[in-house]
């Protein structure tokens, strides 16, 4: 495996690594902040528009996680682009060297001996 294909990989990894754990981060964030509104609505203190606050609360979390996961989608896409950037490069590098035409030694040499006999002659 080349080492591209590996750094995409280790990536991709990471990535999902961040992707899951904003989630479970933001699971637990919710949780812990529904915790006061449940009290007081059980102690019968929070009435019926106030759960508007609660509704509001939760997307504004969710909005967060939203967007940490976003970001981490954008970079990850980002680095990939790199990494195509590179393979490509090296590629049109591949195809350029096919492409030259191979280097000859014997005329240069032909031509020295040419210079050296008019001088000579000189």
């Amino acid at each position: 495996m080349k080492t591209l294909q590996r750094l995409e990989l280790l990536k991709d990894f990471i990535q999902e690594a961040v992707d899951r754990g904003a989630t479970s981060v933001e699971q637990i964030h919710q949780h812990i902040a529904a915790l006061p509104f449940e009290a007081l609505e059980k102690s019968g203190l929070l009435e019926d528009d106030k759960l508007k606050l609660r509704e509001k609360q939760r997307r504004s979390i969710g909005m967060v996680y939203d967007a940490i996961r976003r970001i981490n989608r954008e970079v990850g896409q980002l680095i990939s682009d790199q990494f195509e950037n590179v393979e490509n490069t090296q590629h049109v590098s591949e195809v350029l060297k096919e492409k030259e035409p191979p280097k000859t030694v014997a005329p240069k040499k032909a031509a020295a001996k040419k210079r050296r006999t008019v001088k000579a002659k000189d």
